[in-house]
């Protein structure tokens, strides 16, 4: 059974008693190469001796996701179909393999949705987050967009109960903002964040966490902004308005910021960045540029004595320490950033809200929204 989301209808979500007495469970489905989706009831999948069968309880929608939706040319590059997408949740073991030792059935977990090889120069001398060779769940198999989720045991994190459900499902981008982040000093420093999308707006509540002195926030889209001032970025700044050097340089001494964290990937941003920059900052560059573009090589980089950190992904697993850390203690409100909860069979009205640029983080549920709380 399936119903196709690209033209506004849906079916209602599975009951968790009728996913049991009938071993189905709902999944949104890439299934053709065109834009859209389906929401359809396909079997529990199987596990292998090292895998783990994941209950999802909750998921989230990635800009990744909405390239699939929408079909453009990168997921048309990249995607073959039927696919289940979806690479942000968690949820509940259901069952293990039978060479699974690390966790039982019960136990709440997110997961690191890169696989990487283990056996190319990366993943041996401790990069595996670059691992030449990764498969990604939700991209090169299937996601999280369903009621389980086949997760290989090395890919698990146990999580703590004290973590809320909403924050445990978007572990996947925070990772990447604590990343981004904690890839240099922030205590005391002065930081810059262009592109206030969900990583960027995580990013603001980081660096405040470890002790950034000032944070600007550099945003064109109005809603963005708002939701920047609710995460209480010091400044807040719209570069198609606003003489962004000029207020930079005046909030610190004429020097420039010591940190740039630059999460959009457009290329005016990149280049405001760098102009914002003092001599001997540091910039950890996140956002994915469409098309190459051009720097002042000598200005923005060697006469500035600049570090240029490139960022991809979260690292295996420290990343995951480090923002586990910060949740339990207390750390980090994420909550403006997440703007809906929507059922599976709202779907395609999260897509339409991203789409317009009028929400950040939606959230979704297999069982349906009031089943969370």
């Amino acid at each position: 059974m399936a119903q196709e989301f690209g033209l506004g209808r849906c079916i209602p979500a599975l009951s968790e008693r009728q996913v049991v007495m009938s071993k189905l469970m709902p999944a949104i489905v890439k299934s053709e190469p065109k834009a859209g989706v389906e929401l359809r009831e396909l079997p529990i999948p199987s596990i292998g001796h090292h895998d783990v069968l994941v209950k999802v309880k909750v998921t989230s929608i990635c800009g990744t996701d909405l390239h699939i939706y929408n079909w453009d040319p990168w997921a048309q590059g990249r995607i073959t179909p039927p696919l289940i997408p979806g690479h942000e949740f968690c949820g509940y073991v259901a069952a293990i393999g039978n060479e699974v030792t690390s966790v039982k059935e019960g136990d709440f977990v997110s997961a690191e949705m890169h696989i990487a090889c283990g056996k190319c120069l990366q993943c041996r001398t401790g990069q595996a987050h670059i691992c030449q060779h990764v498969k990604i769940i939700g991209i090169d198999r299937d996601g999280a967009f369903a009621g389980y989720v086949v997760i290989p045991e090395s890919n698990i994190w146990q999580l703590d109960s004290a973590i809320p459900h909403e924050y445990a499902s978007i572990l996947d981008p925070l990772g990447n903002a604590v990343h981004t982040a904690l890839s240099g000093d922030l205590a005391a420093k002065t930081v810059a964040i262009t592109g206030c999308g969900p990583i960027g707006l995580f990013a603001i509540a980081v660096a405040r966490a470890c002790g950034a002195a000032q944070v600007f926030a550099i945003e064109v889209n109005e809603y963005r902004r708002n939701i920047a001032r609710q995460m209480q970025a010091d400044l807040i700044l719209d570069p198609a308005t606003q003489d962004v050097r000029a207020i930079v340089r005046d909030h610190t001494n004429g020097y420039g910021v010591d940190v740039l964290l630059e999460m959009a990937g457009h290329k005016d941003a990149v280049r405001l960045g760098f102009d914002i920059l003092r001599t001997g900052g540091r910039v950890s560059l996140l956002g994915i540029p469409s098309r190459p573009l051009e720097l002042d090589l000598a200005r923005d980089i060697i006469f500035k004595g600049a570090t240029v950190l490139g960022i991809n992904g979260r690292k295996m697993f420290e990343t995951w320490f480090q923002m586990t850390a910060l949740l339990k203690a207390g750390k980090l409100d994420l909550h403006p950033v997440i703007t809906g909860r929507l059922p599976f069979s709202d779907f395609s009205k999260g897509i339409e809200l991203l789409n317009s640029g009028k929400a950040s983080k939606i959230l979704l549920y297999p069982d349906g929204v009031d089943s969370a709380f």
